[in-house]
């Protein structure tokens, strides 16, 4: 479809934290949004102008993220991509997130729906009616109605100013219990994982466990406090479809350029940070000689090589790094970064679905995986092990792993996080690695006092309609 229209655009002045103005953003709003750090730069995208949903059965059109206007059905994917085909807006791009249970989805066979009705949704992506795009010293504003400008621009320069000296603190009453929560159950689903795949059934699989989180939360605050203290591959906080999430993700799921590079990041392995230098560097080395750890990362690193395989052109794909040591927060892990480039007809999204979800949060053989986690895991995964990302009319995606994050929807609020179980595991050790995972968000929780009031006076006078 030729677009109809597109966004006004003014470029201002931006403040020099641009995650804190993201977050100042999040709290003075009042309906969607989705906020999204990546290579040191954030956008601020508010208001569905019109979101696209996906089940297992096709893709929806939503005006306003409304009743479905149009529906496109087929294979997750290929409907999502004629779907984004038809928006009628120059220039669009579109913020959202991809649950876990997408995997069942692109892995099953075609489920033939008419329409979107009684469908569960594991997919909303959402082309914001304002925009702003903050990437250093200048911020660009977008918005479909230019009138909106002015507004947003005050909008803005207020959530610069209270950015610059917003220093919200976690409050240890908000303590979720990560070291017990859910620890009989799951280590007795390590140890029959571990007897699974001795037995042949699969090599990996990737188990978690959820862990409430039982005081009103802060989600904008948790997100600002838990950014600083942690060394993500991308932050975001959002609002959108139900869900309510903040998260500092430690790897890419899929990086796609315009021109057709695919990226991946796979993680695994892992050991503690306690921020004491040589106490993290002797873990550094445990962990680069630990045999359980080395195959957990090398046999993920084979799956990932093995994806891009399939969809980019014979001979592009390439391990750029291997088994480096990455920082990310409390932990520290193997990573290693893979690139291809797209084969002749091969679409943007195809990439995503052969990468997705990340090997390093499902397991080997990925289909083995699924019915392990659903059988093993208390309650469907939905955000966790899926995907936060940013896609444009260009063709390029950027997908960030949810890991890391602290989780809200239908009045609970929970942290989750898992580890990776081979033939080696021992359940106990799984069992501590989730506890240092899920300490990399639980020691930056926010509680919902009065710092959310402060932000809201502070920022603005004006309203914000997102």
């Amino acid at each position: 479809m030729s677009p109809t229209h597109g966004y006004a655009e003014r470029r201002v002045p931006a403040g020099a934290d641009p995650v804190a103005t993201v977050a100042v953003l999040a709290a003075t709003a009042t309906g969607p949004h989705v906020g999204y750090e990546r290579h040191g730069t954030a956008s601020w995208a508010e208001g569905e102008h019109i979101s696209v949903t996906v089940t297992e059965g096709g893709a929806a059109l939503r005006p306003g993220g409304g009743k479905p206007e149009r529906w496109v059905s087929g294979r997750p994917m290929e409907a999502l991509d004629r779907a984004l085909s038809l928006i009628d807006v120059n220039g669009w791009a579109a913020y959202g997130w991809a649950g876990f249970e997408l995997a069942h989805a692109l892995s099953g066979p075609p489920h033939g729906a008419a329409d979107a009705e009684g469908l569960p949704e594991l997919m909303r992506l959402m082309v914001p009616a304002r925009e702003i795009r903050l990437d250093g010293e200048t911020a660009l504003l977008r918005s479909l109605d230019p009138a909106d400008l002015d507004e947003l621009e005050l909008r803005l320069a207020a959530a610069r100013v209270r950015a610059d000296s917003w220093a919200p603190t976690p409050d240890p009453a908000v303590a979720a219990d990560v070291d017990d929560h859910g620890g009989e159950a799951y280590r007795t689903a390590v140890a029959r994982a571990v007897a699974d795949i001795r037995s042949g059934l699969l090599e990996k699989v990737i188990l978690s466990r959820p862990v409430p989180v039982t005081r009103p939360l802060d989600l904008p605050a948790t997100y600002l406090v838990g950014r600083r203290a942690n060394t993500p591959a991308r932050s975001f906080v959002l609002r959108l479809g139900g869900w309510e999430v903040a998260g500092f993700s430690p790897e890419i799921v899929a990086e796609v350029t315009a021109d057709g590079v695919v990226r991946t990041q796979p993680l695994a392995g892992t050991r503690a940070r306690h921020g004491l230098a040589d106490a993290d560097l002797a873990l550094r080395d445990e962990l680069t000689r630990d045999p359980k750890e080395v195959y957990e990362h090398a046999v993920s690193v084979r799956l990932a090589a093995d994806e891009l395989a399939g969809v980019c052109a014979p001979g592009t794909v390439c391990v750029r790094e291997f088994m480096n040591v990455k920082e990310r927060g409390s932990v520290q892990h193997l990573g290693s970064e893979l690139t291809g480039r797209l084969a002749e007809g091969r679409r943007p999204w195809e990439a995503f679905a052969a990468l997705f979800p990340a090997v390093t949060a499902s397991g080997i053989p990925k289909s083995a995986a699924y019915g392990l986690i659903r059988d093993a895991e208390p309650e469907p995964r939905g955000l966790y092990s899926g995907a936060v990302l940013a896609a444009d009319r260009d063709g390029s995606i950027d997908a960030a792993l949810v890991l890391r994050s602290v989780y809200r929807r239908d009045g609970r609020t929970w942290l989750r996080a898992g580890a990776g179980v081979v033939a080696q595991s021992d359940p106990e050790r799984e069992m501590e690695e989730t506890r240092e995972k899920l300490r990399g968000v639980s020691r930056h929780l926010v509680s919902a006092d009065g710092s959310r009031k402060s932000v809201a006076s502070a920022a603005t006078r004006v309203r914000g309609r997102a």
